[in-house]
């Protein structure tokens, strides 16, 4: 049997590593626990700043990582304003070692839109400046290759829209992406862009950005071919208000905004000229005042016949017509041939009160029916005697926006009720209800005299094959300094399609044309306006679900007889 022999000093030492190792131990857990102390403090933290650092406005947790600013996106969710992190490029001149003068020329290379008189400007200034804002990735590597320490390239939260000039004046503009913006939604909608519970939802609004860029092209299109001092047009949904297109040119970008501080609204492209701009808009107010009549009950028939056989002389005033006819004429012919002295005379014997009745319900004496802070209040007579009655019945001495005029149409062609635009893309249960101003019995025989006008009146030139439009043409001389300027014309042409069932208004307009050999150098609105209607329609109706067809129309075999085989004047 073996003898085990146990020394001394091993117990002791034993007893030694196994205290070291408990020691240990206890140390590891030790910084284990503070490590995870400290964890939970930065968590906590974290948690607090979250929830309550943004004022006590609320929030979810998450909404420091949320943009500064909701994105708004058209009817179908095309981007058409975002927040992003973009590039910018700044100097330190203090901070220079290079030459100003030939730094100055090499970012011009890189720039060749900013002048190099303002790098140089920049560079030899006293203080930090901005070279460039939302500068490109391949922009900033351009910079930066240049080697110069004391130009900066910061990172900063930018709005921009990728759709550059496209509805420009819808969009406005944010001149910083968590601040207060400009005009257009930006700033109508400013509060719900901002909102923390709802800036991380793009904010849907009724415009379609593919109707909106076929309008804006063939309005600038008939500009330049007209050469006009300004165009404009709006696409209404009938039956709900909704604003599908508004263009107004001269346009802007509202990525690099420019200082039009000074200008008047007719000398700034900033300038919306469907709801900044009133006009006198002429003979696209006879529907609206005939529609009156008929209420009214003055109107009784459509073969009643008015005196239009020599100008009307009203209290050293003389009204006449563009095409003067020297004959009795029935209501389609007074619409057909845009007779002024028709107009006038029925709006005589109906008397000032049911016009003026009308023009209010349709909100003619208020600014335009839109969200939009910029909006110009309209032009009301002062004075409501038998001349003005007889002149504003055809739009003269009363001057709207175009959009008042647009709502106006809508409720003319959609069975009677007015309702007010708006830029929101609506709910079907959102659409507000209206009131009436016109019975559904006027809304059906002004569709007829509407489309009569486009099929054998002054609105020809708008007749888009299978679409069956209806219109009417205004072309009104622009006052100046308490006269009006002959040589100077607004031209509208004020539409809706499919009449058999109206779906749309469309209006456009041209400011001061000036014609051309298509024309004959004439600039009336059936050769301005109308035809930028019948080629909007043709290429945005089917965009909005409206095929052509040539089977269907407004059944106006009951009016066309009185025309008596006339022909419409073209006005």
């Amino acid at each position: 049997m073996a003898t085990i022999i146990v020394q001394p000093g091993g117990a002791r030492a034993g007893r030694q590593r196994i205290n070291l190792t408990a020691i240990a131990h206890n140390r590891l857990m030790l910084l284990l626990l503070l490590f995870l102390a400290i964890t939970a403090i930065l968590i906590g933290r974290l948690t607090w700043v979250g929830f309550f650092a943004d004022g006590g406005r609320g929030g979810d947790g998450l909404s420091g990582l949320l943009p500064a600013r909701a994105d708004i996106v058209d009817r179908n969710g095309v981007p058409l304003a975002r927040t992003m992190d973009a590039y910018s490029i700044a100097v330190r001149p203090s901070k220079l070692i290079g030459e100003p003068a030939e730094l100055a020329r090499k970012l011009h290379e890189i720039f060749p839109d900013e002048p190099e008189t303002e790098f140089y400007k920049k560079l030899t200034g006293k203080g930090w400046a901005y070279l460039r804002r939302r500068a490109l990735p391949e922009e900033v590597a351009a910079v930066n290759a240049l080697g110069e320490i004391g130009i900066e390239f910061p990172r900063e939260k930018e709005r921009l829209y990728p759709q550059r000039t496209l509805a420009a004046h819808v969009l406005g503009f944010a001149p910083n992406a968590d601040g207060v913006g400009g005009m257009g939604v930006e700033a109508a909608f400013n509060d719900r862009l901002i909102d923390p519970a709802l800036r991380g939802q793009p904010f849907a609004i009724s415009i379609d950005s593919r109707v909106q860029g076929a309008l804006e092209s063939e309005l600038y299109a008939q500009m330049v071919a007209q050469n006009a001092k300004g165009a404009g047009g709006v696409i209404l949904d009938a039956n709900t208000g909704e604003v599908i297109a508004m263009a107004s040119i001269p346009v802007f970008d509202p990525n690099k905004l420019q200082n039009y501080a000074g200008k008047k609204c007719s000398d700034s492209p900033l300038c919306n000229h469907i709801v900044q701009a009133r006009y006198e808009l002429g003979s696209t107010f006879k529907p609206l005042s005939i529609g009156a009549a008929m209420d009214r009950g003055v109107v009784t028939s459509m073969s009643k016949r008015y005196d239009a056989t020599a100008p009307l002389a009203v209290a050293g005033f003389k009204i006449k017509d563009d095409h003067p006819l020297g004959r009795w004429v029935n209501v389609p012919q007074i619409l057909v041939h845009s007779s002024n002295i028709g107009t006038a005379r029925i709006a005589d014997e109906m008397g000032a009160e049911p016009l003026q009745h009308l023009f209010r319900e349709l909100h003619f004496d208020q600014r335009a029916p839109i969200e939009l802070n910029e909006r110009a209040k309209s032009i009301w007579p002062s004075s409501w005697g038998r001349i003005t009655t007889m002149t504003v019945s055809y739009g003269h001495g009363i001057a709207v926006t175009p959009l008042h005029l647009a709502a106006a149409y809508a409720a003319l062609v959609n069975g009677g009720m007015w309702r007010p635009a708006t830029l929101r893309k609506l709910k079907p249960d959102e659409v507000p209800q209206g009131h009436r101003v016109f019975s559904a019995a006027t809304s059906a025989r002004m569709r007829q005299l509407l489309r009569m006008i486009v099929s054998a009146g002054t609105g020809r030139s708008a007749n888009a094959v299978g679409y069956r439009i209806g219109g009417k043409t205004g072309s009104a001389e622009k006052p100046e300094e308490g006269r009006y300027n002959k040589t100077s014309l607004v031209t509208t042409f004020a539409a809706a399609f499919p009449m058999d069932n109206p779906r749309y208004v469309v209006l456009t307009m041209m400011d001061e044309p000036k014609g051309n050999a298509q024309t004959f150098g004439l600039r009336t609105a059936a050769w301005t306006a109308a035809p930028v209607v019948k080629r909007v329609v043709e290429r945005t109706a089917p965009m909005l679900g409206i095929m052509p067809d040539e089977q269907r129309d407004v059944d106006i075999s009951d009016l066309m007889p009185l025309l008596g085989g006339d022909k419409g004047e073209k006005e």
